[in-house]
């Protein structure tokens, strides 16, 4: 079969070239198409189900929603595990599902499973799931704050929205924010309901993340003297609210031929019209809310808060769906950023903090840098070895052709192009055929033509050409079957280390199976093609004084066997003893361009202690000359992605490029000793120096 398929390869060359043309454009449309990431994605197939329970201990949640849940859940087909999780008023669930599962369709399974348990949970709970996203997934950070945090520097125009002369925050809508909680609860609200319903129209987001602030609530806090006096009961006051918050509609009356809609729209707006609601009357003199409680703006009780650069703020993550493209997705959000900004109220801002594309892009840059100078290396020994640039050229060309033709498998087996698919390419081994191919043809062309005395007729070119290619399948065969045979092994891991290291394996193997076919039928093909005038086989230099240098090392080798064997012992034995003592890692550390404290307190710490504590830690560490900003998450968010109790905190350090580093700080680690130095004084914390996705990792670990 393999003879044939050389000899059709060099009978029918232009057609043979035409169609790798055409595998390279389809390969080359591929890659453009090939998701881009820093690192394989090692998180299982899973599907949170979070549940909200105020008021509840932990025990009563295990008890009462946890476990009908996970009861629910079970047998479940294509479920693999379970994990659960309850906490003072919240319960999570994890359901991992095989990895041959289709998600989407296991996510209905689990819908049903849970509409099935919702009788058996409490009143009020609602068992709701998780975005369809990875541990992975949070591509892109930002902060919705006041552009002047506490006023400072604020155009003052009294009445209209913005600072105001006394210190308050006056809205579109004609509300005064005078204190914190008003202030961060108007910040959630831009965030909840301007930001994140048109940033979940992106392409490629899966749901968007918030935390931070308040909910906003209104704050009804009654005067007991007063309603005593009115002679106005809780209830009477509570069935006022209630009567406040209505909205009606009456159908329609028709008059003249015309239809009328008619509607009474009593929806409270704000504080102001809650006060002005009617409780009861007295001597036909109405009694108001006002007269008798104090309305303002709040905020419910919350389990996760934010600050950037010492001001408490509102975090938006932005969530990617699972097998989208992270640097496309992550440009996405930024662009659709800037044309939310332009909508936004009066004095608040947008603030982009965390942006994977950017880490993306400077990854790719430095796997196609090493790319390029690897393959400029192995094509300049050829180059130089070869003695031909005609030779040197065909075995060359094979590297793009293999990176463009794996490309195409990559897409097939949905492996996404990181560190680890990509710096799998090994160009040495790629062209190794395409090598000994070129070099045994270009021999045998030679000595044809020196017997011959003169140029080979086409026929004559072509035969030795055939020749030459089936002298040499047999060790390329074998040479790429022991390469298959070394890294098969590695696709049988499961679990995290299979979702780590089998797309490094799958990727290495079609580009060695690509080069492979390449060598059997485009490698025959151009060399018919280019080789047509006279050749010479000639060694070049260094091949010649490496033979002069090697021929004694070898006689000798020969002769007297005993002493290089009992070398090559001690060797190995000395090198096993030292092996010993090489560190080990699950995967290299990737520089990420910024750096994570996550910082844990003593188990009872509450998420306005954490707050307090973040505070002073972000001025203090963005006080230094090489961080830009500083933005800490507390506690768990509204989607409960990654919950975290209220005494732990991710602090999020982003440094400035290193040019613009102080001099005599050249490098990270440098930096994370000059951040301990300023954290050292702030008790009541324990941090962990890691960065933004290496931390992903270890929790997913």
């Amino acid at each position: 079969m393999i003879e044939s398929i050389l000899s059709g390869s060099v009978r029918y060359r232009w057609l043979v070239l035409f169609l790798t043309a055409v595998v390279a454009v389809i390969g080359a449309w591929q890659l453009n198409l090939l998701p881009i990431d820093v690192t394989p994605d090692i998180t299982n197939k899973q599907v949170q189900i979070n549940s909200v329970v105020p008021t509840m201990s932990p025990v009563e949640v295990e008890k009462r929603v946890t476990y009908p849940i996970e009861t629910a859940i079970a047998g479940l087909n294509g479920v693999e595990s379970t994990r659960s999780m309850s906490r003072n008023g919240f319960s999570q669930v994890t359901v991992i599902f095989k990895e041959s599962a289709n998600l989407y369709f296991m996510r209905q399974q689990v819908s049903e499973r849970l509409a099935q348990a919702r009788p058996n949970l409490p009143e009020n709970v609602e068992p709701q799931m998780g975005p369809v996203s990875t541990g992975l997934g949070e591509v892109f950070h930002y902060s919705v704050e006041y552009q002047y945090p506490d006023g400072t520097g604020a155009s003052i125009k009294d009445g209209e929205p913005g600072w105001q002369s006394d210190g308050s925050f006056l809205t579109e809508r004609g509300e005064r924010l005078d204190d914190r909680v008003s202030r961060l609860a108007y910040l959630r609200t831009v965030q909840d309901w301007i930001i994140r319903p048109q940033l979940r129209t992106t392409p490629g987001v899966a749901d968007v993340d918030s935390l931070g602030g308040y909910v906003k609530q209104f704050v009804v806090e009654p005067d007991t003297g007063k309603m005593a006096a009115y002679g106005v009961s809780y209830a009477d006051l509570a069935r006022a609210l209630e009567d406040t918050n209505l909205s009606v509609g009456a159908n329609f009356i028709r008059r003249s031929g015309e239809s009328y809609l008619v509607r009474a729209d009593a929806r409270i707006k704000s504080a102001d019209e809650i006060s002005r609601a009617v409780i009861a009357q007295r001597q036909n003199v109405p009694i108001t809310v006002g007269q008798v409680a104090r309305v303002k703006i709040g905020g419910e009780l919350r389990s996760g808060a934010a600050s950037r650069n010492g001001n408490e703020t509102v975090v938006g993550s932005a969530l990617m769906l699972v097998g989208a493209n992270s640097r496309t997705v992550a440009q996405a959000v930024g662009d659709k950023l800037e044309q939310i900004s332009k909508t936004l109220p009066p004095g608040v801002v947008i603030v982009p903090t965390l942006n994977r594309s950017q880490l993306v892009i400077a990854t790719i840059e430095t796997v196609a840098k090493n790319l390029i100078e690897g393959a400029l290396l192995v094509v300049a020994i050829l180059f130089a070895l070869l003695g031909n640039w005609r030779a040197a050229t065909i075995a060359a060309l094979v590297i793009p052709l293999s990176l463009l033709v794996s490309a195409i498998g990559m897409n097939q087996f949905h492996i996404s192009g990181n560190l680890m698919s990509l710096g799998a390419l090994d160009f040495g081994l790629i062209i190794d055929g395409a090598v000994i191919i070129v070099e045994n043809s270009l021999r045998r062309l030679a000595e044809r033509q020196h017997r011959e005395g003169r140029l080979l007729t086409l026929d004559e070119r072509l035969q030795e050409v055939v020749q030459s290619s089936r002298e040499m399948v047999r060790p390329t065969v074998y040479g790429q079957l022991v390469i298959f045979m070394v890294f098969l092994p590695c696709l049988t891991f499961q679990g995290v280390e299979g979702k780590m290291f089998s797309p490094m394996v799958i990727t290495l193997m079609l580009a060695l199976a690509s080069a492979f076919v390449l060598s059997l039928t485009f490698v025959p093909a151009m060399v018919a093609v280019m080789l047509r005038k006279k050749v010479a086989e000639t060694e070049v230099r260094v091949i010649v004084a490496t033979k002069e240098s090697y021929r004694p090392w070898l006689e000798h080798a020969v002769a007297r066997p005993m002493p290089f064997i009992g070398a090559g012992i001690a060797t190995v034995a000395v090198a096993t003893v030292a092996f010993t003592f090489v560190g080990r890692e699950f995967m290299p550390t990737l520089d990420e361009l910024n750096l994570n404290l996550s910082s844990v307190r003593i188990p009872s710490t509450s998420i306005d202690q954490s707050v307090a504590i973040d505070l002073p830690l972000e001025r203090a560490v963005l006080s230094l000359p090489e961080v830009q900003t500083v933005y800490s998450k507390a506690g768990t968010a509204s989607l409960a992605a990654d919950p975290m109790p209220p005494n732990a905190s991710d602090n999020y350090i982003i440094l400035k490029p290193k040019s613009e580093w102080p001099e005599g700080v050249t490098t990270k680690e440098q930096v994370i000793e000059r951040i301990r130095e300023k954290t050292a004084p702030m008790v009541g914390n324990n941090y962990d120096v890691t960065q933004p996705i290496e931390m992903r990792f270890n929790e997913l670990i």
